[in-house]
């Protein structure tokens, strides 16, 4: 394929997902993803659905296997390279607001106004801007660039138990207009070969 076809293709497939409200993250949490590694048998999903034009954030977490109860759970960011490293709490401390405590198992699901100071961490906003609209900002673009984390902590493992990196997920019309693209440059490509 030419470099100018992958351009397409990578045009349409991210383009929609880059720049459009809200956007979707979803994270495969285990001891694996942490930093260090850890032999944790503890398991997670993690849904973050963000909405920069209603300045919402929606986290949905299940969870289960912890070696320990857990003491916090929260969104770092940003790391220096995507999908690596560890970096600063940007979410609301000790823990997100409600989140269940002291078990090894369990769901959570919570919308946050992020206009609000205490959804985020006060160090976070003052390194970015020293406003919400600014730490708001710098957030959208840490997890559209790969470089936030949602994390639970345990008792046995204080730095976090189990981690994922948080991935944008295509809208299914993207994917169909990726899909429906790909199509078409292998049509293309079976044509010039004949």
């Amino acid at each position: 394929m030419k470099v100018a076809q992958i351009t397409l293709v990578a045009a349409l497939f991210f383009g929609s997902v880059a720049f459009s409200a809200p956007i979707s993250y979803f994270a495969n949490l285990n001891g694996f993803n942490e930093s260090p590694v850890n032999a944790s048998p503890g398991i997670g999903l993690a849904h973050v659905t963000i909405d920069v034009v209603t300045h919402t954030m929606l986290v949905e977490v299940t969870f289960s296997g912890l070696l320990a109860g857990d003491t916090a759970s929260h969104i770092h960011c940003c790391t220096a390279a995507p999908e690596a490293g560890t970096a600063g709490v940007a979410t609301s401390l000790p823990t997100f607001t409600g989140f269940p405590s002291g078990v090894t198992s369990g769901s959570y699901l919570k919308a946050f106004d992020m206009t609000l100071a205490s959804s985020y961490n006060p160090a976070f906003v003052t390194a970015h801007g020293a406003t919400t609209s600014t730490a708001e900002a710098d957030l959208a673009v840490g997890m559209a660039a790969g470089k936030t984390y949602l994390n639970i902590h345990s008792s046995q493992f204080p730095g976090g138990e189990i981690r994922g990196f948080l991935e944008p997920v295509p809208e299914p019309s993207t994917l169909l207009l990726a899909g429906a693209a790909l199509a078409s440059l292998t049509l293309l490509q079976r044509r010039r070969r004949a």
